[in-house]
């Protein structure tokens, strides 16, 4: 394909032979500095398309970037996928030493200032962050040659429109522009309409097809049976490395703990955990250590990890083209995959939308009426107990240092009115809503997926009764005086 030496080597290190379908019919109309419009599957080798070429090009006319400038800009719209596109661009450019750097928000500013400082060859950014270095004046895209927007159509759906158009503004108008994405909704066809000048188009599958080589399943399931159904296929020592997508980011964090309850490895990655927690729990899935990696729809595209199993659906996603992103995590690299999706009776809509537009009929079965799941289901529950209640209590400093009482330092644990060792007041003993001492109201059992404070069905003693109402001492109300309807104050 005529690409530059050093770009061959690498790609031999790596171990790559020959090029998938969008890079064949890609690299060559981007080495000629031609705008493209590429329409291919999440997992097809959409990065190496667009890298190779642009690497090419970049050691071709090599010029040394000016401070605070870059040649090429890659938008991302998750920080996981912006990381992978700058590995990827420094491992096929080993052998160039040019420069390439990421940004995203959720970490500090300082390397990144410092990374803009020196110029670089390549950035890959996420929106968001790149806007605040442009507006704090350390980033100048008055030099760049490139523009790529890599996942449009995902960018779209998370609201990002107006952010690439405040970017594009910055660039100059004589640019090379490259949008890729998996689908091609009506949004992508008028902002590519908008953005790309005379531009070549590239699709190497139909729109929203899912991947030939993954074994795709229903199972129709209660609602509230969905946990136990899940911990029940880790039973199966086939799955090695699960995917499984949640609509929430509560509800990840419910199904991993309920997970882990059950004995199996599992972690949880969504937006409310900060970039090094993200980090930790990619990097232990990638390694084996964890053998559930439970996500929101940010992992559904770009994260790229190998020999990923099963793909399981846990709540269908609102928007049917986001189920093929979902299970393109598994059967990559040329290599099989199963994707099974749990469906309650309220997702039947989701379900024949995702059919629909994936032009297929998914074989299911019912588990509806399973007697053995909510059995399953109690023993765990009852396995989260016994777990909480072999948790060390949390009591107060014994070093004479702790403040006790209501202090940081010294939480009685029992609440009796002893005064702890760190010092301070004691406690007063708490009462219910009722009047009853707190040791009458009924127990907290563990349940490892609504957290240490849900209350259970379990009592460890009757409530005392309430008194009526009129013996409740209730507190005057405390009225203005009046002024006999006089001048300002007089009530009504």
């Amino acid at each position: 394909m005529g690409l530059n030496k050093a770009l061959l080597t690498a790609l031999a290190a790596t171990g790559y032979e020959k090029p998938t379908p969008i890079q064949a019919k890609s690299i060559p109309d981007v080495m000629k500095g031609k705008d493209l419009l590429g329409i291919a599957q999440t997992g097809t080798g959409k990065t190496a398309a667009f890298a190779l070429p642009i690497l090419h090009r970049l050691a071709e006319n090599r010029v040394a970037p000016k401070p605070r400038t870059t040649r090429a800009l890659i938008l991302s719209p998750t920080r996981e996928l912006a990381t992978q596109i700058a590995d990827s661009f420094k491992q096929y450019g080993a052998h160039l030493g040019f420069r390439v750097a990421v940004i995203f928000g959720g970490v500090k500013y300082g390397p990144q200032e410092r990374a803009l400082q020196q110029g670089l060859d390549v950035l890959v950014a996420a929106p968001g962050r790149l806007l605040d270095h442009i507006q704090q004046k350390t980033l100048d895209l008055s030099q760049t040659e490139i523009f790529v927007l890599d996942e449009a159509d995902q960018m779209l759906d998370l609201g990002f429109i107006k952010p690439i158009r405040q970017i594009v503004s910055r660039i100059p108008a004589k640019r090379q522009n490259l949008f890729f994405s998996a689908t091609m909704p009506s949004e992508i066809g008028k902002l590519a309409g908008e953005l790309l000048k005379d531009p070549v188009k590239v699709q190497v599958t139909p729109q929203a097809t899912t991947v030939e080589r993954i074994k795709q399943s229903v199972i129709w399931v209660e609602q509230g049976k969905k946990r136990a159904l899940l911990t029940e296929l880790f039973s199966d020592p086939a799955y090695t490395r699960c995917l499984v997508f949640t609509k929430t980011k509560h509800g990840a964090d419910k199904v991993a703990a309920y997970l882990e309850a059950g004995g199996v490895e599992a972690g949880a990655i969504h937006g409310n955990k900060s970039q090094p927690q993200r980090e930790r729990a990619l990097e232990a899935f990638k390694n084996g250590k964890l053998r559930v990696l439970v996500a929101t729809d940010i992992a559904a595209r770009g994260i790229d990890v190998d020999k990923v199993t099963h793909v399981v659906n846990f709540e269908l996603p609102y928007v049917p083209e986001a189920y093929v992103h979902r299970i393109g995590r598994t059967a990559r690299a040329g290599k099989d995959g199963t994707a099974i999706s749990f469906v309650a009776g309220d997702e039947m809509k989701l379900l024949k939308d995702i059919e629909k537009v994936t032009r297929q009929k998914i074989p299911a079965i019912d588990r509806r009426n399973d007697k053995a799941l909510a059995q399953l289901d109690a023993s765990i529950m009852a396995a989260g107990v016994a777990k909480k209640a072999t948790l060390p209590e949390r009591e107060g400093r014994s070093d004479g240092e702790g403040r006790g009482g209501r202090g940081r330092g010294g939480r009685n644990p029992h609440r009796e009115g002893v005064k702890q060792e760190g010092g301070g007041q004691p406690h007063r003993q708490r009462r219910g809503r009722n009047g009853a001492p707190a040791a009458e109201r009924p127990a907290v059992a563990y349940d490892p997926m609504a957290g240490d404070r849900a209350r259970s069905s379990v009592r460890a003693a009757p409530a005392a009764e309430p008194k009526p109402v009129g013996e409740l001492q209730r507190r005057p109300r405390r009225r203005r005086p009046s002024n006999g309807g006089k001048g300002h104050g007089a009530q009504g």
